[in-house]
């Protein structure tokens, strides 16, 4: 039953929109029936340009998100276990995260040019801060009782980080991936949007523009399964990598 709780909420939301659609109280160009929206949707998923389209999108996403993977994980550990790394970093990433990234995308446009870089480095951008600070505290938070216990065995530091620090903060480390990973396809989206000639964010605006709801909201549909699909493999990867220990959010 709770796993077919989210499918009837998902159902119910259908039923009213349709329900909506056929009132006749509120113009197709707003609430286009589910009949078109899936008829639109059908002709994405068959028509090779538009999957093209999807696939450069995710390209982007996954470039800027791996970049940020990769760097977020070693400046949050070494904000974790070096006071001096954290005095210094700390107060840039706390006092930054707050100003939004999209604003500084002209800038990156100027630098970067209009093509697929700019979009890569804004989400990279956007994916480092959260990345970094959920890993600098699991890797701060880490039992000394395990530390102490390594050090009396004689591992050496080397040894410590890789059999003790990382993986007691590996939780965190997926923790901040996963609320990553939907901010590396909202930010490409966004950026399609604002300016790009390709991509699923262009086909948005410009089914948008063309007074194409229907096909729009089959486009918004696509992108919502992918936001989906990618979550879940990240949730899958995390239990087959830390089967040691299940985080009960993942099983609430």
């Amino acid at each position: 039953m709770r796993r077919l709780a989210p499918l009837a909420v998902v159902l119910a939301g259908l039923g009213l929109w349709e329900a909506a659609a056929r009132s006749g109280r509120w113009s197709p160009l707003l609430f286009p029936s589910l009949q078109r929206i899936f008829h639109e949707l059908v002709l994405f998923l068959s028509n090779r340009d538009t999957l093209l389209e999807a696939w450069l999108s995710l390209e982007r996403a996954f470039a800027g998100f791996g970049l940020a993977a990769a760097a977020g994980i070693v400046i949050g550990m070494l904000m974790g276990r070096s006071p001096r790394v954290a005095a210094l970093l700390d107060p840039l990433f706390s006092g930054t995260y707050a100003v939004p990234k999209l604003a500084l995308f002209p800038i990156f446009i100027f630098v970067f040019g209009i093509g697929s870089l700019s979009k890569v480095a804004l989400v990279f951008l956007e994916c480092l801060y959260p990345v970094v600070i959920v890993t600098s505290q699991g890797a701060r938070q880490v039992n000394r009782v395990w530390l102490w216990s390594a050090e009396n065995l004689g591992a050496s530091r080397a040894a410590i980080l890789r059999r003790v620090v990382i993986p007691a903060a590996a939780p965190f480390i997926f923790a901040g991936l996963r609320i990553a990973l939907p901010i590396a396809l909202i930010v490409v989206i966004i950026t399609e949007m604002v300016s790009s000639a390709d991509g699923l964010g262009y086909l948005v605006i410009y089914a948008l523009s063309s007074l194409r709801t229907d096909r729009m909201l089959a486009t918004v549909a696509v992108i919502s399964a992918l936001g989906w699909a990618l979550d879940r493999a990240l949730v899958f990867l995390r239990d087959r990598l830390i089967y040691w220990e299940k985080l009960d959010t993942y099983y609430a």
